[in-house]
């Protein structure tokens, strides 16, 4: 089949690479530069199917609204919020309830755990080099961080996830650069956890997707598109639209533009993430692989020659507009832990990005319900642990094929659409 893919972060990437490894005749359309410009550009880059988890969980409105006035607030809400994003809230605090959020849970590890199975899968026959390291350690600065963890360490009992709660003198040994001088409880390792550079391996993927014939547009706006015998593209500043047998959507947070006039509502959230990437100033004084602050949630990790703190979500305000109290936080935790791990002095990287996101948690995979059009969208903070796996089932559906893992709950049908 003849195959537009809209959007070229790692969502589309993998898309359009899974799609002509059937044989598919695929054209990816993006409106930037380059891909992996946007939501996959400068993320912590964790690979963690244990911490793949909804942000809607149980006893998360009171977090939030405990945290409105904090300095270091791991979750933010800013100002003006739309209709929309109160709307999104409102959805997003319903889902918080035990049952939907374990369900939710269930449907994303499951997702996850398939999809670092296909990751490594397509990293090992195309040898892929890239930036990667194994093994993640997670902080815990005091006791009631240690007693506020239980509950998500019983859920990984129940899956089965391997990890070891240790000290803090058994923590030093995984991660020996952890600054002496910052006292912590404990740690939990997870050591099947990994960390890879999302946008290093999008755009490696991207050239062999070229090598297979996949055509990249990029710099090119889809302003509209029409369901039906197949999909039509309006593409912005062409008179003549293109028509193909199919097309994906996987244009993140402007998705939901593109829907809205075919009748489909999604409620997909801008919720924005930040990160601080500097080259390493001396490696024994650099995290090995990931290390996450649990109080603030701020992931540190190891990508090559360099160190990253990110973290952080934030809904509403001006998306173009950085917050200098956020990005301190994360030169805070990352002074907390590894003084000494990068050069701060220039050439850093500060990043503030969107991330699509539904209320619920999962992303959308499948059929839209408007002949032709397929979705690939919603993953939120979790695009680069899912992409994969995501990816091959949505390819494995268009092409009449029963996907290899459950897709209960991940369907338009979640939501009521």
């Amino acid at each position: 089949m003849k195959i537009a893919v809209i959007g070229a972060g790692i969502i589309g990437v993998t898309t359009a690479y899974e799609l002509a490894q059937d044989g598919h005749e695929v054209t990816v359309f993006e409106r930037r530069l380059a891909a992996a410009e946007e939501g996959s550009f400068a993320i912590a880059g964790m690979v963690a199917p244990a911490y793949t988890t909804p942000w809607s969980a149980p006893g998360m409105p009171s977090k939030i609204i405990s945290h409105l006035l904090s300095r270091h607030a791991p979750v933010r809400l800013r100002w003006p919020l739309s209709r929309s994003e109160l709307g999104w809230m409102w959805r997003s605090w319903r889902a918080c309830q035990p049952e939907a959020y374990a369900a939710n849970r269930a449907r994303m590890q499951r997702l996850a755990g398939y999809s670092r199975e296909r990751l490594h899968q397509i990293s090992s026959d195309l040898q892929l080099e890239f930036d990667r390291s194994e093994g993640h350690l997670v902080l815990l600065r005091s006791a009631k961080d240690q007693a506020q963890i239980q509950p998500s360490l019983q859920v990984l009992r129940d899956a089965g996830v391997p990890f070891k709660e240790m000290s803090t003198d058994e923590a030093r040994k995984i991660e020996p650069a952890l600054n002496p001088d910052t006292a912590f409880h404990g740690a939990v390792h997870l050591p099947q956890d990994e960390v890879g550079n999302c946008r290093q391996f999008a755009l490696l993927l991207k050239n062999e997707a070229q090598r297979q014939g996949v055509h990249f547009a990029f710099s090119t706006t889809v302003e509209a598109i029409e369901g039906g015998a197949g999909a039509t593209l309006h593409l912005a500043g062409e008179p003549e639209p293109q028509r193909f047998d199919a097309a994906v959507l996987c244009a993140g947070v402007d998705s939901a533009r593109l829907l809205r006039p075919l009748g489909l509502k999604i409620p997909l959230a801008a919720v924005h993430g930040y990160s601080v990437s500097a080259a390493v100033r001396e490696p024994l004084n650099a995290p090995r692989s990931a290390v996450m602050d649990e109080r603030y949630k701020i992931n540190i990790t190891r990508l090559g020659h360099r160190v990253r703190a990110a973290g952080t979500a934030e809904l509403g305000g001006d998306p173009a507009r950085q917050r200098d109290g956020t990005i301190q936080t994360l030169f805070k935790v990352l002074h907390d832990w590894f003084p000494g791990a990068a050069q701060l002095s220039s050439g850093v990287q500060i990043w503030k990005g969107s991330r699509p996101m539904l209320p619920d948690g999962p992303p959308l995979l499948g059929a839209s319900g408007v002949p032709g059009l397929w979705l690939n969208l919603g993953h939120g903070a979790s695009g680069w642990s899912l992409s994969c796996g995501s990816a091959r089932a949505v390819a494995d559906l268009i092409g009449g094929r029963t996907p290899q893992i459950d897709l209960e709950g991940l369907d338009r049908s979640r939501l009521g659409l």
